[in-house]
């Protein structure tokens, strides 16, 4: 995954995250204002993101030792934002979409594909059954 599809994705992991736990985030004493924008702290951030993005908790050892500061780590994930603003923005974006387009702006994950297959036959277990593979039945060894 490279650095662009990685801020991507943590950053929809992020507000669905947020979007999925408002109710008691919102209520917590984690608040902080950061470049104009008011969001939950760094540390809690991270660590939400750590749970959600397993190729964030094996990143996070190498970026913690370029910088130990939460929030530049933070704001180089491309997280220094505002999530209510964030989300009123899709919600918008989302509205004036054709109804075509509009599945393109979830944050929901895609649902995952099933593929209704024939359920295969059990093995057979009668070794007098086996040809062998491409008309060898003379190396077979014999009782």
């Amino acid at each position: 995954m490279n650095s662009k599809q990685l801020r991507r994705s943590l950053k929809i992991k992020w507000l669905t995250y947020y979007r999925d736990n408002r109710e008691w985030i919102d209520k917590l004493g984690i608040w902080v204002t950061s470049s104009g924008q008011r969001r939950p702290s760094s540390g809690f951030i991270l660590g939400a993101l750590a749970t959600l993005e397993p190729d964030l908790t094996n990143l996070l050892p190498l970026v913690v030792d370029l910088s130990s500061n939460p929030d530049r780590i933070i704001s180089a994930l491309g997280l220094d934002i505002s999530p209510v603003k964030e989300l009123e923005a899709l919600e918008a974006a989302h509205k004036l979409l054709p109804s075509s387009a509009q599945v393109e702006v979830s944050l929901a994950a895609p649902e995952p594909v099933t593929i209704d297959a024939p359920t295969p036959p059990p093995p057979a277990y009668d070794d007098e059954a086996c040809s062998g593979a491409g008309g060898r039945e003379d190396d077979r060894p014999r009782p």
